[in-house]
Order: C-alpha cells, then sequence, then structure tokens
C-alpha cells in the first residue's frame, strides 16, 4: 500500500480507467447490438420479433444475478482473476451468438453471457474507484461506465446496419465485434493491480480478505451491504433507471422499424441517439455530482428523463425529431445508472464491503429492472402494440425519481463541511 503522503499515481489511474471503460464499452457492443440485428436475425430464422425482450430479459437476470454473487467474491479473491477472466469469456461467449441456429441456442449463450458480464462489472467499478483520486471517483466512474453507451448502443447500430447493408451477414457481425475483447484482457493482464498494492484502497475501506470462513459464513455476509440505508435505496432507485433504459434499449429498433416507419438506416441513427446520449450522461453527470452533490443530481436525472421520453412518444415522424428527445433521456437516464452503480453505491458501502455493494445495487437493478422490464414490456405488446413497452420504460424513471427523493447525500464536497475529517481521510493530494 503506498503512504497518503506520496504523490497520487496519476499514470496507473488513468491507464486502467481507459482499458476498463473500453472493455466495459466491447460488454455493452455485445450485449446490445443483438437488438439492432433482430430483425435480421428474425426473419432468418423464423423467430418472433417480439421474442427480443424476453432474451433481453434473461441476459439482464443471469448479469444481475453474477454481479452480486461476484461483487462479494472480487472482496475475497481480488480483482484481477475475476477481471481478466471475465473479459476472455464474455468476449468469447458475444462472438459464439453468431454460431446460432434457434431460439434454445440464443437462449442457452446469451445466459451465458449475462453471467461472465455480471462477473465484470462490479468487480471493474470497484477496480476504478480503488484506482481514482477520490476528488476524480464520480467522474472516473461515469468514464468507465460511458462506454457501454457509446460503444454498446451509439456506435453499434450504426454499424451493424452498415454492415448488414454492405452485405456482411449477422453471424459474421458478432464474431468481429467480440475481437477486441480478447486485446484488452491482455493489456489489463499486463496493467491491472489488486487493491492492496493501490492507494485509494485504504481510504475506502477496499480489502481483500485472507481469513478463513464457512461457506455458511460467506452466504450470511451477503447481506452485509443491505445494512447501509443508502444501498437500500440506490438498489431500488436503480431498478427504475434499469427498467427505463433496457427497456427502451430492447424495444426502440423494433418501435421505429414497425410503428414509426423508419426505414432500417433512419433507424439506426435514431436508435444511436440512445447510446450518443448515454455516453455523455455517463461521462458528465456523475462528474456534476462531484460538484454540486449526489441526491439533488439524481433528482434532477430521473424528472428530466421521464419528461424526455414521454416528449419522444408524443412524435410521429422525422429523424431528427426522434433524435432529439431520446438523446435527451437517454443522457439523463445513462447518467444517473453511473452515478447510482458508481459514487452512490461506492460511497454507501460498509468498511470492507465496496465490491458487494455495487453488485448488490447492479445485481438487483438488473434482475428486476433489466431483467424483467423487457420481459414487462413484452407482456404488455399483445394488448398496447409496441409503443407498449416505452411507456413501462417511462413508469420505471417515475418510480427512480420517487425513490430518489430519499437518499442521504454522500458526496466528500458535501459531507466534508459537516466532517473535517472526511478530507484527510479520502486519501493523498496530487
Amino acid at each position: 500500500m503506498q503512504q497518503n503522503n506520496n504523490k497520487w499515481d496519476t499514470n496507473y489511474e488513468w491507464k486502467v480507467v481507459v482499458l476498463l471503460a473500453l472493455a466495459f464499452g466491447f460488454v455493452g457492443m455485445d450485449r446490445f447490438v443483438i437488438g439492432t440485428l433482430w430483425n435480421t436475425i428474425s426473419a432468418d430464422l423464423g423467430l418472433d420479433p417480439g421474442a427480443i425482450g424476453n432474451l433481453a430479459g434473461l441476459t439482464a437476470v443471469a448479469w444481475g444475478l453474477f454481479a452480486i454473487i461476484f461483487g462479494r467474491l472480487a472482496d475475497r479473491w481480488g480483482h484481477r482473476k475475476i477481471i481478466l477472466t471475465s473479459v476472455v469469456l464474455f468476449s468469447l461467449m458475444g462472438g459464439v451468438t453468431g454460431l446460432a441456429t434457434g431460439m434454445t441456442f440464443f437462449i442457452l449463450i446469451r445466459t451465458l453471457l449475462g453471467i461472465t458480464e455480471g462477473a465484470y462489472t462490479p468487480t471493474s467499478f470497484t477496480a476504478v474507484a480503488v484506482a481514482s483520486k477520490p476528488s476524480r471517483r464520480g467522474l472516473n466512474q461515469g468514464f468507465q461506465q460511458c462506454g457501454v453507451a457509446l460503444l454498446g448502443l451509439a456506435l453499434a447500430p450504426i454499424i451493424a446496419t452498415q454492415m448488414l447493408n454492405a452485405g456482411i451477414s449477422w453471424r459474421m457481425i458478432f464474431i468481429l465485434i467480440a475481437l477486441p475483447g480478447f486485446i484488452f484482457a491482455f493489456l489489463l493482464w499486463r496493467v491491472l493491480k489488486e487493491p492492496k498494492d493501490t492507494q485509494g484502497a485504504e481510504a475506502l475501506g477496499v480489502v481483500q480478505e485472507t481469513d478463513d470462513i464457512s461457506f455458511g459464513e460467506l452466504l450470511i455476509s451477503y447481506a452485509g451491504p443491505l445494512k447501509s440505508y443508502n444501498v437500500v435505496i440506490a438498489t431500488l432507485a436503480l431498478l427504475g433507471a434499469m427498467c427505463g433504459l433496457f427497456t427502451m434499449a430492447a424495444f426502440m429498433p423494433v418501435y421505429l422499424e414497425n410503428v414509426v416507419g423508419l426505414s432500417l438506416g433512419e433507424m439506426g441513427i435514431v436508435t444511436s441517439a440512445v447510446g450518443f446520449g448515454g455516453f455523455f450522461g455517463q461521462f458528465g453527470w456523475p462528474g456534476l455530482s462531484d460538484k454540486l452533490g449526489r441526491k439533488p443530481v439524481c433528482i434532477i436525472g430521473f424528472a428530466a428523463a421521464a419528461a424526455c421520453l414521454y416528449w419522444f412518444l408524443q412524435i410521429e415522424a422525422g429523424v431528427g425529431a426522434l433524435f432529439v428527445p431520446l438523446f435527451l433521456s437517454a443522457f439523463f437516464c445513462f447518467g444517473n445508472i453511473a452515478l447510482i452503480t458508481g459514487p452512490i453505491a461506492t460511497e454507501a458501502a460498509p468498511v470492507g464491503m465496496v465490491a458487494a455493494s455495487i453488485g448488490v445495487v447492479v445485481g438487483v437493478g438488473e434482475i428486476f429492472g433489466g431483467g424483467l422490464g423487457p420481459i414487462v414490456g413484452s407482456f404488455v405488446v399483445p394488448n398496447m402494440g409496441l409503443s407498449g413497452p416505452l411507456y413501462v420504460a417511462l413508469y420505471g424513471m417515475i418510480f427512480g425519481f420517487v425513490l430518489s427523493l430519499f437518499l442521504k447525500e454522500t458526496a466528500p464536497i458535501k459531507t466534508a463541511a459537516t466532517n473535517p475529517q472526511a478530507i484527510d481521510e479520502s486519501g493523498p493530494v496530487a
């Protein structure tokens, strides 16, 4: 452990943040490109276009469950083995998706994809937290997460539709986008440190546990994060944000093509608004909370996301007219997801349980928001049509707004006013 009187290791900080952001970006691309390709896939294999909601939901449930499991294990095993293994495996699962021949294969391989990406998520968020100077914690955790929006939801629809128009098969597209993950795994193998070797671990209470405990004691310890008030509130608020974002993302391509009547190319452009808006939101919104506080930024984010999605649903045509409100809704919704799973969950964690707390927040949000949200969306399609799932997303954002009103403020700049020791304990000054 480096001493607190040393200059902050910004070289390691930015290497880790950038590499984990790029890897997380390809998590998003592997996960979300299937939505853009689904009309083509379902026509090729004779599958139901509405089944994408169930498939997205199953991936999210697996992601959430294993985020909880591996978040706690990361506190015991360290970061390297979980991050490196999961990057290799989720890249492999993404590529193997291109070999699918029917719905059973899709269900199996996308569930395995969710498992491996779930293991990566809380562990990588904690790795960024311990590498980050405390005054940049929100900014860095937001930057790491923005890769999902940029690559998975902004560039993936454009790249995938252009590849399809160029005659590249949907099978080859899955294989091509999986390849960079193996490169990132190699680079992380060379750079990434265990928490005990970083400057930020002590301040956050991130330690690699070495004591022997029974399996029963390990299971009981999973409830530890729920002793924190803010972990419980953040978990419920994230449920609303995940329901809003992932239901919207799963159904947006089929809604734009089948309800609004856009062409394949136009659909790709409008759908990319979710990614571009999410990229800027995840990059800037948590950083803004470093200055203004976590709670007010979270409340504003939910209110604005819901208002912009409602605006979007009133528009019947026009690429530009559809792009703007969708961009803004994704900006605020994605920004809040990064804010809640990053600094809010990190600062709410009991001592020694940062990865476990992030795992609980992400896991429950994924299972009941990102998982059940799209499934409920598929359920309402027969009665409400393909616009119905977007109203499910809207109600999720409203639910998140209500829960965010009950958060307690934890931003260092705010808590320092009432606890003068907060700054001294937060780490060395560069």
